[in-house]
């Protein structure tokens, strides 16, 4: 790598540093929840452009028809577009994007990228919560600006728990993942607890930088309190029923129990994948 690149990358980490993260989340949040036309349209059409937003696969495709960049952004896909796979022992991707990192929890450790990892006790926020998945399996899935935007579930379960939790909010892209320690445990997250056939579930949605919220089908749109909220529910959802949305894009983490399934190997780091495909199987 260039001198010149190892700067700019420096740069990068480093103005995300010192910016009111959260101040600027909240003016992006106003700007995109605007449903002024000229404000809304103008956002939207610059958006589209600049990320190349395939609405062909968009239930409404016409872009300035919705009420907000917010629902832009979040905008549901056709019928048919994504299918889930049907086999009983899959485990589908939670989201339209790529694998950021799979792989085995190894006492604990998540890995994260080249020399980072984070911790499954700080993560979720508990470490009695977090105990199940201390050797179990995980994913991280990257959802990009261009992607569909909710967050679907791996396997069917229980939701039982949710838990946000209040942190940073810095960039989850590739530069930031090898150069912020325990970047997925330090940035705000809703953490979503399952029972299942396979036994405990965790869907972890990060937030990021200019993120302007979070959503999920049992909590609604969080909304953020500086402090930890933890909050019990009985609901059961379906394998690739809709759990949550992010509002600009961000990560999800999903965690399984030791010796409960296996991650396909066709599947790496930076492999790009569909809500609905097999990501991997029960054992």
């Amino acid at each position: 790598m260039s001198l010149t690149s190892r700067l700019k990358k420096q740069l990068f980490i480093q103005a995300q540093r010192v910016v009111p993260q959260h101040q600027l989340s909240r003016v992006v949040g106003k700007l995109a929840a605007s449903e002024i036309p000229i404000i809304k349209n103008t956002v939207i059409s610059a958006f589209k452009a600049q990320y190349g937003i395939d609405m062909s696969i968009a239930e409404k495709q016409n872009a300035l028809k919705f009420k907000s960049f917010n629902e832009f952004f979040t905008r549901s896909l056709k019928e048919g577009v994504r299918e889930i796979d049907a086999d009983a022992t899959s485990i589908v991707s939670p989201a339209d994007g790529a694998i950021s990192q799979l792989g085995k929890i190894e006492e604990g450790e998540i890995f994260q990228a080249k020399g980072q990892s984070f911790n499954t006790a700080n993560l979720i926020a508990d470490p009695l919560l977090a105990e199940p998945f201390k050797n179990g399996q995980f994913a991280t899935v990257y959802l990009s600006p261009k992607d569909y935007h909710r967050v679907h579930m791996p396997f069917a379960g229980t939701l039982t728990e949710t838990l946000y939790v209040p942190g940073e909010l810095f960039s989850v892209n590739q530069t930031t993942a090898e150069n912020i320690p325990g970047l997925f445990a330090r940035n705000e997250r809703m953490v979503c607890l399952f029972d299942t056939e396979l036994g405990r579930m965790a869907v972890v949605l990060v937030g990021a930088m200019i993120v302007a919220g979070i959503e999920t089908v049992a909590t609604g749109k969080v909304k953020p309190s500086g402090r930890l909220e933890v909050n019990q529910h009985n609901l059961f959802l379906e394998k690739g029923a809709e759990l949550g949305r992010f509002y600009l894009g961000s990560t999800a983490v999903v965690l399984f129990e030791e010796n409960k399934m296996q991650w396909d190997a066709e599947f790496k780091a930076n492999s790009a994948v569909e809500m609905g495909k097999a990501l991997g199987h029960t054992l």
